[in-house]
């Protein structure tokens, strides 16, 4: 494998694009190519078979285009595919859980809300990190249905984006929790509008940190590391309309890109 090439990141959307971004603040070194499966979005009202099905599909496209480390940019993703994933190809994977561990620990209160998908709460691996990570904290969950639609779409500032929020948010305003965990990769974009219904206590808590550092560890752990700093161009394939993904990544100006149809 050579250093130069890509890191390969994959989700049912533009919500990996939060991953990316920690990515690249990170690691400007690095150059990314990225896959947004728009047209199947959510992955999280999808079967694990079929969450499987299109993990494997995104991955084959990525190696095929080279790239020396994959990021599973989706939790449903994560915790329905990245074991066959990893037993399927060679390449070092990353992949996302939501953070139960950091708002468990950091919780004073010791009430802890998450708000995810379906697929990720109904997930083993959410139940074993519980069980790991949280046995001690009183958890409040809500499945974010309809969420990511109004995000893909472009409603993220709508006033069903408002209701939706309010509905879900309620509960966890009602058990007091102090710490909020949002467990799928295209809430933190909802992030302002979140604080600004929530007790400002309240604080949210996302994996994209993370995630990041850990991609820097195994590109380190592998000698994959690129350390030259020639500016790089970044790639996204997506086989949806491209018009909200192009929007976040020009405003972010991390590095120069091109967008291409799947």
């Amino acid at each position: 494998m050579i250093t130069s090439n890509s890191i390969g990141i994959f989700d049912s959307g533009i919500g990996g694009l939060t991953i990316y971004k920690e990515l690249k603040q990170l690691m400007p070194n690095e150059s990314f190519l990225y896959v947004a499966d728009s047209n199947n979005a959510p992955y999280g009202e999808k079967t694990d078979d079929e969450i499987k099905r299109l993990s494997f599909v995104n991955t084959q496209f990525l190696v095929d285009h080279g790239v020396k480390l994959v990021v599973v940019a989706c939790n449903t993703a994560t915790t329905a595919a990245i074991k066959s994933l990893r037993k399927s190809f060679s390449t070092p994977f990353v992949g996302i859980e939501p953070a139960i561990k950091p708002a468990a620990e950091q919780s004073t209160r010791k009430k802890v809300g998450i708000l995810a998908t379906k697929g990720t709460l109904n997930s083993s691996l959410f139940h074993e990190t519980y069980q790991r990570f949280g046995k001690d904290i009183e958890l409040t969950t809500q499945v974010g249905s309809g969420l990511v639609q109004l995000i893909e779409n472009g409603n993220m500032y709508s006033s069903a984006m408002t209701e939706l929020l309010k509905r879900y948010l309620q509960p966890m305003i009602d058990s007091e929790v102090d710490h909020l965990v949002l467990g799928c990769t295209h809430y933190p974009f909802l992030k302002d509008q979140i604080q600004a219904l929530t007790p400002k206590e309240i604080e949210l808590v996302d994996s994209g940190k993370a995630v990041a550092k850990q991609a820097e560890r195994l590109l380190r752990q592998y000698a994959l590391s690129n350390s030259d700093p020639e500016t790089k161009l970044d790639t996204f394939f997506v086989n949806g309309v491209d018009n909200v993904l192009y929007q976040f990544i020009k405003k972010w100006d991390l590095a120069p890109f091109k967008i291409n149809s799947l």
